[in-house]
């Protein structure tokens, strides 16, 4: 079982994927695990979750954890699937707890009352492909895979 976590072909695609979405994931778990790049922090995130939109504490530090550690996890390409399946929880959460009712576009004109769900499913489809492939070239689960 766990060789199945690590193997990964030395695909230098995977790697670009994984690299870009790694860094995108980390940017955002940052600002709301550590108030970086203009976030507010976990203390407040949390409340914000959990007060204002009614999220149980524990899937609000899920959901937290998921961005911050699996960017992480993701730059490094350690547990890259796991990594991905936490942040594909977080984007069909979003999809449809939240963006689905605004239809499909994103709000580029400010005319709609939310965001569109276009970017979840450019997410998805990166964190299946992580998934199923795996980290790529030059990530520390092909180091440990042995290969």
């Amino acid at each position: 079982m766990l060789k199945k976590v690590f193997h990964t072909p030395d695909d230098k695609v995977m790697t670009l994927l994984r690299l870009i979405l790694g860094i995108v994931f980390f940017a955002h778990g940052a600002q709301k695990m550590l108030g970086w790049f203009g976030g507010f922090g976990f203390k407040a995130t949390m409340g914000y979750f959990t007060q204002t939109a009614h999220i149980p504490a524990v899937f609000a530090f899920l959901a937290i954890s998921a961005e911050f550690f699996g960017g992480l996890g993701l730059i490094l390409g350690l547990l890259s699937r796991v990594a991905a399946f936490g942040i594909t929880c977080n984007m069909l959460v979003a999809i449809f707890a939240v963006h689905l009712p605004n239809g499909f576009f994103m709000n580029w004109l400010g005319q709609q009352k939310g965001e569109g769900y276009e970017y979840h499913l450019l997410v998805l489809a990166m964190t299946f492909a992580l998934m199923i492939r795996g980290a790529g070239a030059f990530s520390l689960d092909r180091a440990i895979g042995g290969e």
